[in-house]
């Protein structure tokens, strides 16, 4: 069988004399063509000239400073045109398929540490085509700036009218604090109660929701509700928290929840500019986090010493 020639073998110009003719011709402009390729003029004149003597046939009339195509450079841009069409075709079938890009998830702090980190790897291994990029963040959400696909945000502010909520869970808000207070409280002993500038109201909102009083002889206030949690885990006091935020020291049993947990009005809400059902790692990272935050309530629920006699 005879062997096929390579269309390399001198028959077809190189390629690239055939890429800086495309730009002059496509330009009609050896200046606009160096600029494009980012070489010089003189380059693009001396691959232009080769080229023309190679084929033996002109490709441009040069008339006071300008170019021109003539009938054979028409023939050979078209055909150029043609290849270069075909070549993008082919690569883009053999290429590798590129992954979806990260999902940019911001979350609000006490959250994310708490809560959210924990759970990442267990996400990771249900969704392993779905990376996640998480940005510690509250309130507002400026989704251009910051690159932010969703936003897991508490609904105590108002947000763009363009953006697409979904609500996630009812916040859930409880006294937290070590098994040895717990038995203060139900005597109806004084203890220190922890607060925070982040949730100033958190003890009013919780007494009038709940019907209980705790009698209190000091009071200790931190700058984040997330001191304030780790201030009772330490043992400096009783904290108000969250269901969510304190699900798992409930589980170990590192805090208890005396009085249980009571629904604050709020709620947990992930915020988007684009639809979710439009996007599979939106879709499933909302339908993951409502799935696992149902759980933690649940499992907040059944904690010990959930209820005073």
């Amino acid at each position: 069988m005879r062997e096929k020639k390579s269309p390399f073998d001198g028959r077809v110009p190189p390629l690239n004399s055939l890429r800086v003719f495309e730009a002059a011709a496509r330009l009609e402009s050896f200046t606009r063509a160096a600029g494009e390729l980012h070489v010089t003029h003189g380059a693009v004149s001396r691959q232009v000239s080769q080229l023309e003597a190679m084929l033996g046939v002109p490709l441009f009339e040069r008339r006071n400073r300008a170019v021109f195509r003539t009938p054979q450079a028409d023939v050979l841009l078209e055909a150029c045109d043609a290849a270069m069409a075909t070549l993008d075709e082919a690569v883009r079938r053999v290429r590798a398929p590129m992954g979806a890009p990260p999902l940019v998830v911001s979350c609000e702090p006490t959250l994310a540490m708490r809560w959210l980190i924990p759970r990442l790897p267990a996400f990771r291994m249900q969704h392993p085509g779905h990376e996640v990029h998480l940005l510690a963040a509250g309130g507002p959400v400026d989704f251009t700036r910051d690159r932010v696909d969703v936003a897991l945000r508490r609904d105590d502010f108002r947000w763009d009218d363009g953006c697409h909520a979904e609500r996630v869970v009812a916040e859930q808000v409880g006294p937290v604090c070590l098994p040895a207070l717990a038995k203060a409280l139900r005597k109806g002993l004084p203890v220190t109660l922890l607060h925070s500038r982040t949730r100033p109201n958190a003890w009013a909102r919780w007494r009038q929701r709940s019907g209980h009083t705790v009698v209190s002889d000091t009071t200790t206030h931190f700058e984040h509700f997330y001191l304030s949690l780790q201030a009772a885990a330490a043992g400096l006091g009783v904290a108000i928290g969250s269901a969510w935020m304190v699900a798992d020291d409930l589980r170990d049993g590192r805090l208890v929840a005396p009085f249980g947990f009571v629904a604050d009005g709020s709620a947990y809400v992930m915020l988007s500019m684009a639809p979710f059902d439009g996007d599979p790692r939106r879709a499933d990272f909302l339908a993951w986090v409502r799935h696992e935050m149902a759980s933690a309530g649940d499992n907040a629920a059944q904690s010990p010493l959930s209820k005073v006699p």
